[in-house]
């Protein structure tokens, strides 16, 4: 549990693993403009993190110019309740912080 815990603690980690939930694979760039204010260099390491634990797949298409995307595992896949219920969460404390009934 404590691994599982530190691994999606770091930032943008959960982020960058909704945004391929819902709308993955994506290349890098894309990925990158789905995500304000993060940085290429954060992004490139929270994907290399998440690869490293077998949660995000690179696909690299020898083209010109070279094609890199990126989609979830099925490990990764196994966080979609995890991430529905935190995003459930997010919108109804998003509701009752703008003092509007779920």
């Amino acid at each position: 549990m404590d691994s599982l815990l530190k691994l999606l603690m770091g930032p943008w980690t959960t982020y960058i693993l909704w945004v391929l939930k819902n709308d993955g694979p994506l290349r890098f760039g894309e990925l990158k403009s789905r995500m304000a204010g993060i940085s290429s260099k954060v992004l490139t390491d929270r994907l290399r993190m998440l690869e490293g634990a077998g949660l995000v797949h690179r696909e690299y298409t020898p083209s010109i110019p070279p094609a890199v995307s990126y989609e979830l595992t099925p490990r990764g896949h196994e966080l979609k309740d995890v991430l529905q219920g935190l995003n459930a969460l997010a919108l109804r404390w998003h509701q009752e912080d703008m003092g509007v009934e779920a």
